[in-house]
């Protein structure tokens, strides 16, 4: 990974460990399915595969479960089993103000 130049994050007035996080979230968000999957956790304390799918308008389980898989391993989600579910919840939750703050842009 690049360090930002210091002048950038003087001019933006960001440290460089919050830019790396910020880009962090990016990047393991980058996907429109996995940006829903956040909102849906963000606004539920856990959902098992098939709730999300299903909250999802019909969304392919396996795809579903390839994309939190990628978000658990990345650190943003958790995970625990109940019975033959599994339900998901958000670990990182500074996902939650990221997306937020894109959602508020004036420039989309």
């Amino acid at each position: 990974m690049t360090t930002p130049a210091p002048s950038l994050s003087v001019n933006l007035g960001l440290d460089i460990e919050k830019m790396e996080k910020v880009a962090f979230i990016l990047k393991t968000t980058a996907h429109p399915t996995r940006i829903a999957i956040v909102q849906l956790l963000a606004a539920n304390d856990s959902l098992s595969v098939s709730e999300i799918c299903e909250r999802l308008g019909g969304a392919e389980q396996s795809l579903t479960s390839h994309h939190l898989a990628n978000m658990k391993l990345k650190g943003l989600l958790s995970s625990s089993r109940s019975g033959k579910n599994i339900y998901y919840s958000l670990k990182m939750r500074e996902v939650i103000n990221v997306i937020q703050c894109l959602a508020s842009c004036t420039a989309l």
